[in-house]
């Protein structure tokens, strides 16, 4: 079929109106005749221009052709072609690699194989699973001779990626039930789809976070299932180095200390997660706080104490108007000072301290927000004035304006931050806000994000959301021919419009010629 990009262009062959007009203007001269008188002469000329005839048709038609080739090469033709009816794509996701789960639509896949369907994996390129994979029962756990790492997944936009790669075949998408990769909104999903979501893994158990005593570990773990994600804390008597922890339901774990007598929990099975810091239960905190800042230190003492409610050991807190002693070794060492921090201190960021500090520089008046989630909107938290100095690392706290406030450096085991502001009242609103204590448990014990949780979550996913399954099947048979190609047509005709116009050129030439 016979398509126009351009149809307007159409109107171009009005223009064949001009090589028409010249035509019959431009006629040859007459023959000059002696005649003996000229009362002959006037009906001569008279009778001629009635007679006005069409000439050198041939070199017309060849010129009108030449614009009218050209007028539809204009308006954009193409000659669309229906596409073969191809067949449809399994999508699996990789997060069902080796758990089992696919063993239930195992025969419906194997069904659709055999009626021509390709099986790939629902990730970037929709690489294939080999045959010899999903016969051994493997799930593709091997792919092109690397292990294949499970990560997090929106499949949303990978199926829409796939209604594009696969244009005109019917999808049947596998994925799992759980609420991981169904996060945000999405476009138009393909119209032949049909999506099964297959039921997670058992509820597992997993150690997130782990804390120490003199006498005793506290292990924060983890718990989830198809509903709920929760944790809880159990407490175990402290085991020597290089002893093996076992707990119901969880790995094996060696209590391990380094050579700066950190202690950690190494995982002894190969295929299990990595390693879990042992932090210690009670969290040292110093804020040296000078003459100059005696009434700063004061809500700086108040806002601690309350965030301790959260932290999941014993706060030690200490303000001093001077530094800790060389032989203290706080976790935490607020700076109060516009003073720089002494080398030895500095040195010991590296060793797993961290280090709050003024930023240094002069300060000027602003008006800005603090973009804090647990502020009241009744009641924002507002910044008057804020220190010059540049800031590096990554933001931690952000204003209005989108200014970074608060921002870390990590730096070995530790970390610095530098902080923008002030809790007094001159500056800021910070001091008077009750939700300065949950800002500050943010930074001293960062909860559990969704990077942390994702390879654990399994809430189920509401399947009301997916796009109904067709009656009948429907989606699994023979795609027809939905999908087109376009051939153009452009170059075709302007070598068209060049070879007659060539062969008008010549033709022009030889009647030259012969009338010469």
């Amino acid at each position: 079929m016979l398509v126009l990009s351009t149809p307007s262009a159409l109107l171009a062959p009005i223009g064949l109106l001009v090589p028409l007009a010249i035509h019959l203007w431009n006629r040859r001269p007459g023959r000059e005749v002696a005649v003996g008188s000229l009362r002959w002469l006037t009906t001569g000329a008279n009778r001629r221009l009635r007679n006005l005839r069409l000439e050198q048709v041939l070199l017309l038609l060849l010129r009108t052709a030449v614009l009218a080739v050209l007028a539809v090469a204009v308006a954009g033709p193409a000659w669309r072609l229906a596409r073969p009816a191809r067949r449809g794509q399994v999508l699996l996701s990789p997060a069902l690699a080796g758990t089992g789960s696919l063993a239930a639509v195992r025969p419906t896949i194997d069904s659709l194989r055999r009626r021509g369907y390709g099986l790939r994996w629902l990730a970037a390129g929709f690489p294939s699973i080999k045959a010899a994979d999903w016969r051994a029962d493997s799930a593709g756990k091997v792919l092109d001779g690397q292990l294949f790492t499970v990560t997090e997944a929106w499949y949303w936009g990978r199926v829409q990626q796939a209604g594009t790669a696969f244009v005109g075949q019917p999808l049947y998408v596998v994925t799992p039930a759980g609420q991981r990769g169904f996060g945000g909104t999405h476009g138009a999903l393909p119209a032949r789809l049909t999506w099964l979501t297959l039921p997670g893994r058992r509820a597992e158990q997993w150690l997130y976070r782990a804390t120490t005593t003199p006498d005793s570990l506290h292990l924060q773990i983890g718990q989830a299932d198809e509903s709920r994600l929760t944790f809880q804390t159990v407490s175990v008597k402290k085991p020597a180095p290089g002893a093996t922890l076992r707990l119901p339901k969880l790995p094996a774990w060696r209590y391990v200390l380094d050579a700066r007598q950190a202690a950690s929990l190494q995982p002894l099975a190969a295929d299990q997660p990595a390693a879990v810091p042992v932090t210690p239960a009670t969290l040292r905190v110093w804020v040296y706080a000078p003459a100059a800042a005696t009434t700063e230190a004061r809500y700086w003492r108040a806002a601690l104490q309350a965030a301790a409610v959260g932290l999941p050991g014993r706060l030690a807190l200490t303000v001093a108007a001077t530094p800790p002693p060389a032989d203290a070794r706080p976790d935490w060492l607020f700076w109060l000072s516009d003073a720089p921090v002494p080398t030895a201190w500095q040195a010991q960021v590296h060793q797993g301290l961290h280090l709050w500090q003024l930023a240094a520089g002069p300060s000027r008046a602003d008006t800005a927000s603090l973009v804090a989630p647990d502020a009241s909107p009744d009641a924002p938290i507002t910044l008057w004035r804020r220190a010059t100095a540049p800031l590096s690392g990554e933001p931690l706290w952000t204003d209005s304006h989108g200014r970074a406030v608060l921002t870390r450096q990590p730096l070995g085991a530790g970390a610095t931050y530098l902080f923008t502001s002030r809790l007094q009242p001159a500056w800021s609103t910070l001091p008077a806000s009750p939700a300065l204590p949950a800002l500050l448990l943010e930074v001293l014990a960062p909860a559990p994000t969704a990077a942390n949780l994702a390879l654990h979550d399994q809430r189920r996913f509401d399947p009301s959301q997916l796009p109904p399954r067709p009656a009948g099947g429907q989606s699994l048979g023979v795609s027809p021919p939905a999908a087109y190609r376009l051939l153009d047509l452009r170059p075709w005709l302007v070598l068209a419009a060049g070879l007659l116009f060539a062969l008008e050129r010549w033709l022009a030439r030889q009647r030259a010629s012969i009338t010469d």
